[in-house]
């Protein structure tokens, strides 16, 4: 990663790679003062990782 974190203004839960540039390396999701997102774009982020980690597509956990 160079350190720059994509600012999403549309989020799918499907789009792994982008979701995975989003969480660190912990699994965790990662704020919004280190993504750069507005706040309504940041609870689409947080939906749609928990959606693809319902839906097993991520891990709960990191490696």
């Amino acid at each position: 990663m160079d350190g720059e974190r994509p600012r999403p203004t549309y989020v799918d839960y499907k789009d792994v790679e982008l979701l995975k540039k989003l969480t660190n390396r912990h699994g965790k999701i990662v704020g919004r003062r280190k993504t750069g997102c507005t706040a309504i774009s940041q609870h689409a982020v947080t939906a749609s990782i928990k959606r693809a980690r319902f839906m097993a597509l991520m891990p709960y956990k990191g490696d």
